[in-house]
């Protein structure tokens, strides 16, 4: 059973829409339950949340979910508050998990049809972790370009928005997320296990949005990226890499 875990700040304009898209485009009987941890949202998400996060709704709010969009014929959606921060939400949402397979999403990225198979399938294979390919909900060349290349196993290619799925076990053993990056921490883990030689990339496409990217411009944030890279690559200490995004990115 999979255990869904979605991080959330401020995601009112696409929550509902995730949580709709997980459940048709996956199966009950694979699901454990989605957990959406809310990091100190201010803008309505957990207006959203609240309504839809219950094991057994009554008659109006089946028909308030519907009024939103939401199938009420679901797997038990948990909400949960988190100090801020992705790495800690992700390691609370992991705490509270049921599944044996964990799978980090974030929220404004859409996971291909029959997803939760794909991944099962994997873990019956033997793969611990790894991710789909990915692509941007844009046709800039650049961006279909870095789409494309996420479909080979290399290490350069690996970024978060591309989800993680992962066994609890091996999770457990590698100590979650580290807490002491505000950002970057996905790429942590994955290094992680990539060192370990347990990633394994799905040649499946899972679409996520372009939105910073949009608002900076394309080439201004994919060099302020780059840069993010080379210098964790260089020894950059998370703090170091928090100011840089503070101060260039935010």
């Amino acid at each position: 059973m999979i255990s869904i875990i979605i991080p959330v700040l401020n995601e009112a304009d696409t929550i509902s829409r995730l949580l709709t898209h997980l459940i048709e485009n996956s199966s009950s009987k694979n699901i454990s339950e989605i957990i959406v941890v809310d990091g100190g949202s201010t803008d309505g998400t957990l207006g959203i949340l609240r309504p839809v996060r219950l094991q057994k709704p009554d008659r109006s709010e089946v028909n308030s979910n519907q009024s939103k969009g939401l199938d009420c014929a679901r797997p038990d959606i948990k909400l949960l508050s988190s100090d801020k921060g992705r790495a800690k939400q992700m390691n609370l949402g992991a705490k509270h998990a049921t599944g044996s397979i964990l799978y980090f999403l974030h929220a404004d990225s859409f996971p291909p049809k029959d997803f939760d198979q794909f991944i099962v399938n994997e873990v019956q294979k033997g793969n611990q972790a790894g991710c789909f390919r990915m692509q941007f909900d844009s046709n800039h060349w650049w961006l279909r370009l870095a789409s494309w290349l996420t479909q080979f196993s290399w290490r350069a290619s690996r970024g978060g928005d591309q989800s993680q799925f992962i066994t609890k076990t091996l999770f457990n053993d590698i100590g979650g997320y580290n807490e002491n990056y505000i950002i970057y921490e996905d790429n942590i883990l994955i290094n992680e296990l990539y060192a370990r030689n347990e990633f394994t990339v799905i040649n499946k496409k899972l679409t996520t949005s372009a939105r910073l990217y949009r608002k900076h411009g394309v080439w201004k944030l994919q060099y302020h990226f780059w840069t993010i890279y080379v210098k964790k690559w260089f020894g950059a200490s998370a703090d170091e890499l928090l100011a840089y995004y503070k101060k260039y990115v935010c």
